[in-house]
């Protein structure tokens, strides 16, 4: 997963919204994780689950990224506009975990990442991840590389 949000961070530039779906310990904070590292931003990415949002400064010239974590979040943008993601979606990067249903009025351009892990699987390797762009910003985008 980590791999992955490296790999995927490459396609990313400031105003992109990434939606990550998942089952408890599918693995949304580690595909963020790497996605910090792949854009090159400040601080361990952990889940801000407690916090709710956490900003990653760029280390150098790239977006920053913003981490929220949705699932403590009942009500949908409402809810979320205290966190002011209208503001900082246009110079950030914006990852929302369990972020659908609540956050999509922000954009009609998103990433949607659905991560399925096997229930039971207790080795926790095994994950299939479908990644799907909407609106124009992914129309063509080439999402190919991040099926290696």
């Amino acid at each position: 997963m980590r791999d992955l949000g490296r790999r995927l961070a490459k396609l990313l530039r400031a105003g992109d919204l990434v939606l990550l779906s998942g089952e408890l310990g599918a693995g949304k904070t580690t595909l963020t994780r790497g996605l910090g590292e792949g854009l090159g931003v400040r601080g361990a990415v952990t889940s801000p689950t407690f916090v709710i949002a956490r900003v990653h400064p760029s280390l150098g010239d790239g977006p920053p990224l913003v981490h929220v974590d949705a699932y403590r979040l009942s009500g949908g943008l409402d809810e979320m506009e205290d966190l002011d993601l209208d503001v900082s979606l246009p110079e950030s990067v914006v990852v929302v975990e369990w972020g659908e249903g609540k956050v999509e009025e922000l954009t009609e351009d998103r990433l949607h990442v659905v991560i399925h892990r096997a229930v039971g699987d207790t080795t926790d390797e095994v994950r299939h991840v479908t990644v799907r762009g909407m609106g124009a910003r992914w129309a063509g985008a080439g999402l190919g590389p991040l099926s290696a």
